[in-house]
């Protein structure tokens, strides 16, 4: 399975950590300081129960890893539309999103039934760039819960 991690910051290093100690082909999507370090010393995760160090690939070019199962959105929520178009090359025809992002989801209302149905929301989405460039369809929600820091980059 791929699984792409776009946003390597506390919460996606930790997952990302965390899931490149499987059989799954891990990959995290970064920038600056924080991804030179782990390309060149790999991911370390310290707990009070265990530390290691893991190498997944790391990069600031998403359209190098090509279509994903997974893409785990770890990014904070203002900054999720700015990225949907370099997402693209990530997304093939059954990948499934996972949104790990702090506040309202875009997709908040997509598929109930009532008074809100078919409602958008134009604050956190505006000009529906999410919703028309990832799509409700795809998305798996997502409470995050850990709490996580980057010591270093």
């Amino acid at each position: 399975m791929k699984i792409a991690i776009y946003g390597a910051g506390a919460i996606g290093a930790h997952l990302g950590a965390m899931l490149a100690r499987t059989e799954h082909e891990v990959s995290l999507i970064a920038r600056g300081p924080h991804l030179q370090a782990m390309q060149a010393n790999g991911l370390t995760f310290r707990s009070e129960a265990e530390s290691f160090t893991v190498h997944p690939r790391a990069t600031d070019d998403p359209a190098s890893l090509g279509p994903q199962d997974y893409v785990i959105v770890t990014l904070k929520a203002h900054q999720s539309a700015g990225v949907v178009d370099l997402m693209q090359p990530l997304l093939g025809p059954q990948t499934a999103v996972v949104t790990c992002m702090n506040g309202v989801p875009w997709w908040y209302f997509h598929g109930l039934a009532g008074p809100h149905e078919g409602h958008r929301l134009a604050s956190v989405d505006p000009g529906d760039v999410q919703w028309s460039g990832i799509g409700p369809e795809r998305v798996i929600g997502c409470v995050v819960y850990p709490a996580a820091e980057v010591e270093e980059p």
